[in-house]
């Protein structure tokens, strides 16, 4: 099995907890409060390890949140290696309004990163990764750090064979360029209808544009998430579609990062990615039917795999 190594630069400890209902000026009497270590990477490594593999879970830790954080992280199954900063690791709170079932989510700012802890973390990286590893930037990219970073992680992490699977918005989508392409990139629907600067109001306009991030050269494989929808997968070998039957929503929290761990995994057992597409949208698909901050269940994936759809477009 191809070993995966995760990178959180920006983790958040996750506080979820209910309340009859959600509305200003009241006091607001919650349920008891439930604590997880939260983060893109970090969410993707758990799921891997939920999913029966095991990943190392890069996380740059700060204060004395990041020493909770760090507590919490002990009990998942997964090998962390921890990158020390200054500052003070973020929070995020979902509070979920029983009444409605409507669920309202605050997420913190992170440490303000400098261009040379950027560097630090770079070179740190590439020194944990393994041979021909797979490394998963994902989650959202902390405050100060250059927008070129992930090219920066695809360059010093190809020295060991390493391929990057990126999962990111904002600035960085837009500095990617073929020199430092990742593997894979993966967008969620804003993420992809913000990068083509327009709407993307069917499964046709995603495909299409899916197979203009390839042939621009910006990833080997490109997967655009269409929600409830299913995901469309392209790479110069062929384009697909993947979606599973609808299941109920409870929480789209991990949703994502669930898709992410259920792809590497079966990509880093040798899975063909239109094979490793079904089980992320699998993995997503069993995400949203936990509660709170959970992410998929085992069971649940094998179930909806089984019963998905993969078409070739």
């Amino acid at each position: 099995m191809t070993a995966i190594l995760t990178v959180t630069l920006n983790p958040a400890l996750d506080l979820s907890t209910s309340a009859p209902v959600v509305r200003p000026g009241d006091k607001l009497r919650c349920d008891a409060l439930r604590a997880e270590p939260g983060g893109g990477g970090v969410n993707v490594a758990r799921a891997v390890g939920i999913l029966g593999g095991r990943a190392q879970a890069f996380v740059a830790r700060a204060g004395h949140v990041g020493d909770q954080f760090a507590d919490l992280l002990a009990t998942e199954p997964l090998d962390p290696v921890w990158f020390d900063m200054p500052g003070e690791t973020r929070q995020s709170l979902a509070v979920t309004d029983r009444e409605s079932g409507a669920q309202y989510r605050f997420v913190m700012p992170g440490p303000v990163w400098t261009e040379a802890l950027g560097d630090r973390a770079c070179a740190a990286i590439a020194e944990a990764a393994h041979e021909d590893a797979l490394v998963v930037l994902s989650g959202s990219q902390p405050p100060g750090l250059p927008a070129a970073f992930p090219g920066a992680l695809v360059a010093a992490t190809a020295q060991k064979g390493a391929r990057v699977i990126l999962d990111t918005s904002g600035p960085p989508l837009r500095t990617l360029a073929s020199a430092s392409a990742p593997y894979v990139l993966r967008l969620d629907g804003a993420e992809s209808a913000d990068l083509a600067g327009h709407p993307l109001p069917d499964r046709a306009a995603v495909a299409g544009f899916a197979q203009t991030l390839v042939a621009k050269g910006l990833a080997e494989i490109v997967v655009l998430a269409m929600g409830a929808q299913g995901s469309v997968l392209a790479s110069r070998a062929g384009l697909f579609h993947a979606t599973t039957p609808d299941v109920p929503v409870r929480s789209k929290i991990g949703a994502g990062d669930s898709f992410v761990g259920g792809f590497a995994l079966a990509l880093s057992q040798g899975a063909l990615p239109e094979a490793a597409l079904v089980r992320g949208c699998a993995a997503a698909s069993a995400a949203v039917m936990t509660d709170g901050t959970e992410l998929c269940r085992p069971a649940d994936v094998d179930r909806l795999a089984a019963a998905a759809t993969l078409t070739r477009l």
